[in-house]
């Protein structure tokens, strides 16, 4: 997959007060989400936006693309 993700989703969401237990308890995200994001899986613009929310941060600042040549 091209694009991908610059940092570990859960755990900068753990730095800044977010754990998995009230992620799920608050509904920020679904588990098949968070799933997602412990895979480095590709998510929703809308999760990403959420995320970027919540981060105070940019889309550029949590993924980046690679393209097929930069990968060898």
């Amino acid at each position: 997959m091209p694009i991908t993700y610059k940092i570990d989703v859960l755990e900068s969401l753990k730095q800044h007060g977010y754990s998995t237990y009230r992620i799920r308890k608050e509904k920020i995200f679904g588990e098949a989400t968070l799933q997602k994001f412990r895979n480095k899986e590709p998510v929703s613009w809308d999760n990403i936006s959420t995320l970027c929310e919540l981060l105070q941060c940019q889309p550029g600042d949590i993924m980046e693309y690679i393209s097929f040549n930069e990968k060898d």
